[in-house]
């Protein structure tokens, strides 16, 4: 009796412990999946912020030239 008593908490343990994997399988695969999304959206953002650093350094450049037809203009 003890044997079989034994056998049935290490199988209620084993179960367990096949129930808790499983669920941080399914947890880890979404932490994942939220990963890839969230480098997927920085890609995105540094592109935008790529594009208005350069806009940017463009305007930067307008203004100069705009400064410099005024200084030459004012003489």
């Amino acid at each position: 009796m003890q044997s079989l008593t034994s056998l049935q908490r290490l199988s209620e343990k084993i179960s367990q412990i096949v129930k808790n994997q499983d669920s941080l399988k399914s947890e880890n695969e979404a932490i994942r999946n939220e990963l890839i999304t969230l480098k997927a959206e920085k890609e995105i953002k540094d592109q935008e912020i790529e594009k208005l650093v350069e806009q940017n350094a463009k305007k930067d450049l307008e203004i100069e030239e705009i400064v410099s037809k005024i200084e030459s203009i004012l003489g």
